[in-house]
Parts: C-alpha cells; sequence; structure tokens
C-alpha cells in the first residue's frame, strides 16, 4: 500500500514533457510476439502494467531489456503459449496476449485478465470476434483456450470495443486471406497499434476509422516504432492546472486527441492555446459548470478523462452534469471526493456536482487508476493536507506523478510500501 501525500493550495506552473501512451505501449507489447523479431520501442512509459508486460513476456521466453525509454524485445525465443493466472491478474491488458499469441502459436491458453474493477468488462466480443476467424474456444472455469488455423473474414463488433478491435487485428495478421473489421474503435492507439504492426510487415488500412482491413503479415526481422503521447496523462494535468489556477505548458502532446476535453476545460473558463505538439492552458479565477459531459467512444469524451474533468469542477460555480456511458461503475471515486467536501450526487448513470467555496484535505483511498488520478487533482485543489492511500493503481498510468507535479510548483510526496 502506498501513501501519496498532498498539501494543497498552491498554483501549478510551468512546463513539461507528456509520457508515451500507456493505452498504446501495451497492446504494442504484445504485438511484439507475432513476428519472432526484434522491436525497439521508444518513449516507453515507466509504469507498473508496463513492468507486468515485461514479465509476461519473459515467461513466453522473449528477450527484454529496458532502458529509460525505450525497451527491446527480441521474441525469435518464445517457447510458450500459456499465461499463468498470476500474470493475467496484474493489468486489464493482458487480455492483448490472447490474439498475438494465437497469431504465433495457432493456441493459446490463458485466464480471464485482471486490472480496475470498473464493473462488467466481459471478453465476450473478443472470444466471438476470435471465433469468427476460425478459433475453438473452450472455456473452463476462469480458463480460455483458443486454437485452430484462422480464416479471413468480415466481423463486425457490437460494440467498438478498443480491447476486442486490438485482439481482431493481431490475430487476423495470421489468418489467411483478408479480414475486414466493421464498427472498429477509433481510438488514437489503435492508428499506433497499425502503424507499429505495418512496419513489422503487416498490411493494415483503416485505423482511425470504423472499418479496419487487415490483408496479411510478412515479418521483418527488426522494427523501430515510437509511441504517441499520452492523451490521457495530458488530460490529467490540464485539469490540475484548471484545479489549481495553475498556468501550464504541455509539450509532446497531440492536440486533435483531447478535443473534447479541451472544449470542456475551455467552458470551464480556462484559455487554451494549442500548438502543434504543444497545449498552454491558463486558469482565470473561480471556474464555471461546463455543459453536460457524456462520455462515448472515441472521439466522444473519453470515459478515462471522467473522473479527471470532474475533480476540476468540484469548485465550479453551478451543477455539473456528468454521464456515463461506457463503465456501469466508475463512480467509484465519488464518495472519496465527498470525503474532500465535494457536493456530488449520483443517480445511475448521472453524477451531478454542485460546486462548492471550499475543499479540506482528508484521508481517502483510491479505487482504480483514473479515480485515484482524480483524487491527486482534487487534493490540489483543496486546502490543507490529503493522504491517499493507495494499493498500486496510479503507478498503473503514470510515470513519476509526484515528480511531475513537484516539477510544476505542487506539493506531492508518494511513500511506496507504508
Amino acid at each position: 500500500m502506498s501513501e501519496w501525500s498532498v498539501v494543497g493550495g498552491r498554483r501549478l506552473q510551468g512546463r513539461m514533457k507528456v509520457q508515451g501512451a500507456k493505452n498504446a505501449v501495451l497492446p504494442i507489447m504484445a504485438a511484439s510476439l507475432l513476428g519472432g523479431g526484434v522491436s525497439r520501442l521508444e518513449n516507453c512509459p515507466k509504469l507498473s502494467d508496463v513492468d507486468a508486460s515485461l514479465e509476461i513476456l519473459r515467461h513466453l521466453g522473449c528477450r527484454v531489456a529496458q532502458n529509460g525509454g525505450e525497451i527491446v524485445i527480441d521474441s525469435s525465443g518464445m517457447s510458450q503459449n500459456h499465461i499463468p493466472h498470476a500474470l493475467m491478474l496484474k493489468m486489464r491488458s493482458s487480455v492483448m496476449y490472447m490474439g498475438a499469441i494465437l497469431a504465433r502459436c495457432g493456441e493459446v491458453r490463458l485466464s480471464t485478465p485482471g486490472g480496475c474493477e470498473l464493473g462488467s468488462r466481459p471478453i465476450d466480443l473478443h472470444l466471438k470476434a476470435l471465433s469468427q476467424l476460425g478459433a475453438e474456444i473452450v472455456e473452463n472455469g476462469g480458463e480460455v483456450l483458443c486454437r485452430g488455423k484462422l480464416t479471413g473474414t468480415h466481423i463486425n463488433l457490437e460494440f467498438p470495443s478498443v480491447g476486442a478491435t486490438e485482439n481482431v487485428m493481431l490475430a487476423a495478421c495470421a489468418a489467411e486471406g483478408e479480414t475486414v473489421l466493421t464498427n472498429a474503435a477509433r481510438e488514437p492507439e489503435i492508428a499506433d497499434l497499425q502503424a507499429y504492426l505495418n512496419a513489422c510487415g503487416a498490411a493494415i488500412r483503416g485505423a482511425g476509422s470504423s472499418v479496419i482491413t487487415i490483408s496479411g503479415f510478412s515479418p521483418r526481422s527488426e522494427t523501430t516504432h515510437r509511441i504517441l503521447p499520452d492523451r490521457i496523462a495530458a488530460a490529467t494535468y490540464l485539469c490540475a492546472a484548471a484545479a489549481t489556477g495553475g498556468d501550464v505548458l504541455l509539450e509532446s502532446v497531440i492536440p486533435a486527441h483531447l478535443d473534447t476535453v479541451c472544449e470542456s476545460l475551455k467552458e470551464l473558463g480556462c484559455g487554451l492555446v494549442c500548438g502543434r505538439d504543444s497545449i498552454r492552458l491558463r486558469s482565470f479565477g473561480r471556474l464555471h459548470a461546463p455543459r453536460p459531459v457524456v462520455t462515448k467512444p472515441y472521439p466522444g469524451f473519453p470515459t478515462d478523462a471522467q473522473a479527471l474533468l470532474m475533480a476540476a469542477c468540484l469548485r465550479a460555480l453551478g451543477t455539473s452534469v456528468f454521464v456515463e456511458n461506457i463503465f456501469e461503475n466508475r463512480y467509484r471515486h465519488v464518495p472519496e471526493l465527498r470525503r474532500l467536501g465535494a457536493e456530488i450526487r449520483v443517480e445511475g448513470r448521472v453524477a451531478m456536482v454542485t460546486g462548492v467555496n471550499t475543499l479540506r484535505g482528508a484521508p481517502v483511498t483510491a479505487c482504480d487508476l483514473r479515480g485515484g488520478a482524480a483524487l491527486l487533482i482534487a487534493a490540489l485543489a483543496a486546502e490543507g493536507e490529503t493522504v491517499i492511500f493507495d494499493s498500486g493503481h496510479i503507478v498503473r498510468g503514470y510515470a513519476d506523478a509526484a515528480g511531475a507535479f513537484r516539477a510544476l510548483g505542487a506539493e506531492v510526496y508518494c511513500k511506496e510500501g507504508a
């Protein structure tokens, strides 16, 4: 259990570079299995989820090396097609290995994955899609076995799931013939996976749209790829700057990936200036409640940023309304925000935040990754000290968050293993 100590009331100010994207590097690490070659991945963030993925790769027989922001993976010696339950539990994104191992070995056995408990997150979409490619699916308790020769086909996802889209892209690389995936997820991380796979020798087009076509794979011996910037980490620091009346310049960011978040921050009353690869936010005085925030698949407002923006709205004039359409259990941070003095009412998928004049520090508990980040934002805007008890959620998605916030003038410290 970690303890985050935050002394609020300090205005964030300065500039920082945004880390590489968690939700891009993890599926790309799984994809490194496909060709049996060497992958050099640049701009990789130092996260516990990345560490867990490196453990999985080592277990499968790969050689891996990490030097700062570079990870080198040699999958030529892959010798296993099974991931133990203990490793699967460490992160939700471990389900990506299903499509990758199936493509490489023709058979994969693993348990249902772990990660944040955000309600029902079934892998039924993944399994149905893989079965449409020709895989035989055998479920036994909490374990899943997929095997068989894959054949290209048309797959229409019932919901534009990011994970299912990525798993289809990985598995279809080994399918005979062409695979056309419709109602695909459109997130920027999907396009980054396509860019990496094509650099490895795949023939994929359409990522970023709702139709993706996978036409084959001719493995190359070595590939270098740079991970795109993390839009959710960027949203976190922007929301923190807004909540504290700050003036922060983010560098190494792709502004277009944050359109909906930036629009809500403008409605709050913040000034934003976007450059080619930068965003500057200045927060002027008391914020005002934005129009209702409704989470949707990309390019809609991201569910991962819902808790972050909510934390920025806690002292805004008026009532801010949030509608969560992606996960049914994504308001677990609300009771903890109330401990800081927030006034929030939840009715089903709708949360209504009435701005208060003052937040006050208190002991709180992080229940998931983005909820934990929301507590950090709220604590920065509160009077006095807040202690956040965290069983490892925040470090899953943020590389040295304490150091990043201190560099912007905040008083944030993390004591590991408390």
